[in-house]
């Protein structure tokens, strides 16, 4: 067993920011052996709150360090194939924030080059991680409420990112319902089968030219029989707003609320609580534990539960979404 994972995270955006500060504070036998970014602002900011290395090293450079075991890649989704695709041959384990990659022909290539070098690849798909998922999965698989029959998901963003990076997200079913297309996955124990998908955009016009939505609505059925449906939006300016349901024969289970806290404010005008104000503070514990989740597998070399073909299941599903929005027809998707 490896008793120390040293790990170069490549990319400080706000996912590789997040991860490097986590790996800096202290996770179960990993270390944070250093940092790329070609904003080179963001590898100092990193250097003088961590002490570690960065400046004047490229992403290569951490590949090809010995000293250095695994990666975390965060940079941008058009990268991802090619980092993981290096890493993979030269033997370092692969913690990929979502989506896996934007094609599915580079994601069977992906599968490949990490199966044939024996590397680790865990996709960050976090609320796989989430205590109320986690238990929500239990109860569902402990019979608790019949066979699941219909999955409900709500993903609602309290506004839109820039322009800049909505140019380069891949649109509102690859960037954002993927997370919900993967707890489909994951709560039904079935696989998507088809999707019809809807959308516009309601408030902000800046993404028409794009080419990208801010509302929409993917219909879901399942292999097992079942159907569901995903409604997933960058309008909610009130906070962010993640909930989830699933339908049994015998009863339901429903997931998340508004609650940042669990505190209510009563005075003359009425009652109050406080709303969960973004994802990082909702998803704060589910973060870490994906990490630790990865660098307990690597250091004891076994199968993370969330991998790269899991992420090329719900890339398919994303993009069997954009297709039926495209075309306004219903898309089958297959499972090779």
């Amino acid at each position: 067993m490896l008793d120390n994972v040293r790990v170069a995270v490549m990319g400080l955006g706000r996912a590789g920011y997040r991860h490097a500060a986590h790996l800096a504070a202290g996770i179960p036998g990993a270390e944070l052996a250093g940092v790329y970014d070609p904003n080179g602002a963001l590898v100092e900011k990193a250097e003088l709150e961590w002490g570690v290395r960065g400046s004047g090293r490229s992403a290569e450079d951490w590949l090809d360090d010995p000293a250095v075991h695994a990666v975390v890649i965060a940079a941008p989704t058009p990268l991802h194939g090619m980092l993981i695709k290096q890493a993979a041959a030269r033997g370092k384990h692969v913690f990929v924030e979502k989506p896996l990659t934007s094609r599915l022909d580079e994601a069977d290539e992906i599968i490949e080059a990490v199966e044939r070098s024996s590397i680790l690849c865990q996709v960050g798909f976090m609320r796989r991680f989430d205590p109320a998922y986690v238990e929500a999965k239990r109860r569902i698989a402990a019979g608790d409420i019949g066979k699941p029959i219909y999955f409900k998901a709500i993903s609602r963003d309290p506004g839109s990112p820039p322009a800049e990076f909505i140019k380069h997200s891949g649109g509102i079913f690859l960037d954002m319902a993927i997370h919900e297309y993967d707890m489909a996955r994951f709560l039904m124990d079935a696989e998507v089968s088809s999707v019809t998908a809807h959308g516009q955009v309601l408030v902000h016009e800046f993404m028409k030219p794009l080419g990208d939505i801010d509302q929409s609505l993917t219909y879901m059925t399942f292999d097992s029989g079942a159907a569901g449906d995903a409604e997933v939006g960058r309008n909610a300016f009130y906070g962010y707003d993640i909930r989830g349901e699933v339908i049994g024969t015998d009863g339901s289970i429903t997931i998340g609320s508004l609650k940042h806290h669990d505190v209510h404010i009563h005075t003359r005008s009425g009652s109050f609580h406080d709303i969960v104000p973004s994802f990082p503070f909702r998803f704060q514990e589910a973060f870490r534990e994906e990490l630790v989740h990865f660098i307990a597998c690597v250091r004891k070399g076994q199968p993370p539960s969330v991998t790269e073909r899991d992420g090329k299941a719900a890339l398919a599903i994303a993009l069997a979404a954009q297709q039926s929005f495209d075309t306004g027809a219903t898309v089958n998707i297959g499972h090779g």
